[in-house]
């Protein structure tokens, strides 16, 4: 009972004791019942739920994920990624982190170099900004999470690590979906 402290005693009575006789027994069986209420209530912090990411990562992912191969998962579902990118802008001459940061370039479009754009030119920092940052996030999943899963030989991911991995994926994926093509004309 939030602010029942300082909740004037008018609202619980006349008497002085009034506002601890209402209050007391709500407290005792908050402090009896605590296990019980978070075993049946749970932690109330959101869960991701992978069939929630964006399509191309969890259509890339699922199989993989469901046989326990995480590791492969998340390298699948990073290639997926990549080629729906590449079917977008109609190129397979480049992949990842350089087709990144021609897609998100800021320069203008060229014959054959279509560009992406998450956010309509505004003439202020948001625009540039955002591209920018595309840039390096796509740079940063390729280069940090993509190559030494695809190269190394390394220990089975955790479920929970990978699922943030593909979870970070999925917010390039929907970028890259969301974005309006600008090409040359």
């Amino acid at each position: 009972m939030p602010g029942w402290a300082t909740t004037p005693r008018s609202a619980y009575g006349f008497d002085r004791w009034d506002r601890l006789v209402e209050v007391a027994p709500l407290v005792r069986a908050e402090i009896v019942r605590e296990d019980e209420i978070a075993e049946k209530m749970g932690d109330v912090a959101p869960e991701i739920d992978a069939s929630q990411l964006h399509p191309w990562v969890w259509d890339g992912a699922r199989s993989l994920w469901t046989s326990g191969h995480y590791r492969e998962a998340v390298t699948a579902a990073a290639r997926k990624v990549n080629a729906e990118t590449q079917n977008k802008v109609d190129r397979r001459d480049v992949s990842e982190v350089k087709l990144y940061n021609e897609v998100f370039s800021l320069d203008g479009p060229a014959p054959g170099r279509v560009r992406l754009r998450i956010v309509p030119q505004d003439d202020g920092k948001t625009y540039e900004n955002v591209h920018r940052g595309a840039r390096a996030f796509a740079d940063g999943l390729f280069t940090a999470i993509r190559n030494p899963l695809s190269h190394d030989d390394g220990d089975e991911l955790d479920e929970t690590e990978a699922l943030e991995q593909l979870a970070a994926f999925s917010i390039l994926a929907r970028w890259v979906d969301r974005a309006e093509a600008d090409s040359a004309t």
